[in-house]
């Protein structure tokens, strides 16, 4: 049950983000937004689906138990969620899934982007290392650490590119 109550929350965040990934698309390219990376999006998508069957099929295949650490990771991993909705609310209507830029825009330096670049992909990194860990799922904690610093490489680097060269700083 406690799998499921956990597991369910985070799946349905992610629903939920995409509605409003979906939303602020709109917008941004109502106002002239240019997409990059559209690519390798797919892929990610992709990555976050098989992350879920993933840690679904370990924890049910190798009968993983809870963590003896659980109370302690699940209070980190909510923790970690102030974070990533301090960066969603920050970017506004810019926050996407997708890399969406609106041409000669401001760079947005509020919130954790004083301090940090790209604070909402530490909390996915942060994620895809500790949900798994609740359940010790530690193929799945391995395999996606792995996959999603791969596609960040790409990804950070595309979304870079595409900021220095329509954004002002």
């Amino acid at each position: 049950m406690t799998f499921w109550l956990v597991i369910g929350f985070f799946i349905c965040q992610r629903l939920i983000e995409m509605l409003v990934a979906k939303r602020n698309e709109k917008k941004v390219k109502a106002i002239g937004a240019i997409e990059f990376g559209a690519g390798h999006y797919p892929y990610m998508v992709a990555m976050h689906a098989a992350f879920f069957l993933s840690l679904i099929g370990e924890t049910w295949l190798f009968h993983r138990d809870p963590s003896r650490f659980f109370l302690l990771l699940l209070a980190f991993l909510l923790a970690v969620q102030v974070i990533r909705y301090w960066a969603l609310w920050s970017l506004g209507t810019y926050w996407n899934t997708k890399i969406l830029v609106v041409p000669n825009a401001t760079i947005v330096k509020k919130g954790p982007y004083r301090w940090l670049k790209h604070p909402n992909y530490m909390v996915v990194a942060i994620e895809l290392m500790f949900i798994p860990l609740l359940f010790n799922a530690f193929i799945t904690a391995i395999l996606f650490t792995c996959l999603n610093g791969w596609m960040m490489m790409v990804r950070i680097q595309t979304e870079e590119k595409a900021l220095n060269q329509y954004l002002l700083n």
